[in-house]
């Protein structure tokens, strides 16, 4: 059985994606909660909290703190 993939892809492993993934769970999880107390402003506003955690990646990646920008330093793991 022969592994074609690279060891370390390094996708996903960044502050903006970090960042963007707390934010959304966040939302989720408060969306989650106000769904389940039938508050539907609440609902609502997680959805936002969820689109504003995909614009804040977005702009910290074109700042350059996403996988291939030039603030990002990559750990490396030792073996």
């Amino acid at each position: 059985m022969s592994n074609t993939e690279p060891a370390e892809l390094g996708e996903g492993h960044s502050p903006a994606a970090w960042t963007a993934v707390v934010i959304m769970l966040i939302g989720f999880a408060a969306g989650t909660l106000f769904f389940w107390f039938d508050l539907a402003w609440g609902v609502w506003a997680s959805a936002a909290v969820v689109v504003i955690g995909l614009v804040v990646g977005a702009v910290m990646a074109k700042a350059g703190y996403g996988v291939n920008g030039p603030k990002f330093v990559p750990k490396h793991h030792s073996e």
